[in-house]
This record gives C-alpha cells, structure tokens and sequence, in this order.
C-alpha cells in the first residue's frame, strides 16, 4: 500500500516503485497487452498480490506508467525550453531539440503514449484519459509558446507544430527519416521565420 506523507500526498513505498520502473519499462518495450501482471511481479521481486494491494489493478497500474511518463516528457521539454532561452522562436523551436534528444534516450519505438491509444482500443479505458490530457497538454504549451512568438493565430501554429513533433516521432520510430526531428525542425523554422517574438 502507498502511504500518505505529512502533506496530505501519497508515496510509493520501494516495492510500489520498484513495481511501477518495472512495468514502466515492460510496458514500452514489449507492449501493454503483451505483459501481464505475473511477469511484472516476477520482474520486480514481488508478489501479485503485492502489486494488486499497491496498484489495485493493471489498469491502474497502466495509468500509472502513462502518468509518470508524462511527467518526464514534461520536465524534459520545459527544462530543455527554459535553459535554451533565447528569443520567443527560439524558445519554440528548441521543443524540437527536446524531442530529438528524448527520441535517442527514451523514445526508440515511437511515443509511448500513442503506442498505448493504439493498444487500447476501447475510449473509456482509464489510459485513455491519460493520453488525450498529455496530448492536450502539450498543445496548449505549443499554443502559449507561439502567443509568446508573436503567432496571429497561435492555436493553429501549435497545431501545425503538433503534427512536426508526431510525424517526426513515428517517422523516427519506424527508421523511415534520417534526423526525424532536425528536418522537422527545419519545417517549423519556416512557419515561424516571420513572427515577431
């Protein structure tokens, strides 16, 4: 069981980190609905019954996974943006240097968050919710970021940025593009070469 901090914030005890890495890793590499919870147990040294008490379910467990991710990518993206500094269009632009980076450490096989949509079919599986919030998210930090750049319509701009940073992961997970993220960066410095950010 997790337990609560003086704060009133839940933390993980070892065995429920230990359970959550291992599922975490498992769940990239091998796929979602191709690991089951006797293997992630085995894995990690626990029981099922430790991982069932600690996580309740492999659902939960899933949204778990997707949730700490999200919260990596995030710290990843905006650290790399605010240490870029810079003008507004290069703070913007540097999400791209972000992305080529977090594709060569922790995105070898695409983004894990729509590898799980694509996994989960069905829209009301609690993953779900994780994904389409991480997506939006990252929309809306586009969408701030050109405001910032000057952007005449920055929801568009971040839109049209969306789909550089998927199509240059997919293209990048499927070995289909040299320098995946560069060439989209490249696509994105035209769409933003007039801003007055």
């Amino acid at each position: 069981m997790n337990v609560t901090n003086k704060k009133g914030g839940k933390v993980r005890t070892p065995a429920a980190e230990r359970i959550l890495r291992t599922a975490s890793e498992m769940f990239y590499r091998e796929g979602i609905r191709a690991v089951g919870v006797d293997a992630i147990a085995a894995r990690a040294g626990v029981t099922k019954k430790t991982l069932y008490e600690r996580f309740g379910s492999k659902d939960e467990l899933i949204v778990a996974y997707l949730r700490a991710r999200d919260e990596r990518w995030r710290g990843w993206l905006t650290g790399v943006v605010e240490r870029t500094g810079g003008s507004a269009k290069e703070r913007l632009l540097a999400t791209f240097d972000a992305l080529e980076e977090w594709m060569e450490r922790e995105n070898p096989r695409g983004c894990g968050f729509v590898n799980a949509a694509a996994e989960l079919a069905d829209a009301s599986h609690p993953a779900r919710a994780v994904v389409m919030e991480q997506k939006e998210w990252f929309r809306g930090y586009l969408t701030k970021l050109s405001a910032e750049a000057g952007a005449g319509n920055p929801e568009d701009l971040a839109e049209k940025l969306l789909i550089l940073h998927e199509g240059a992961t997919v293209a990048n997970s499927l070995g289909i593009a040299t320098d995946a993220a560069k060439k989209a960066k490249e696509s994105a410095a035209i769409l933003v070469a007039d801003l007055h950010g």
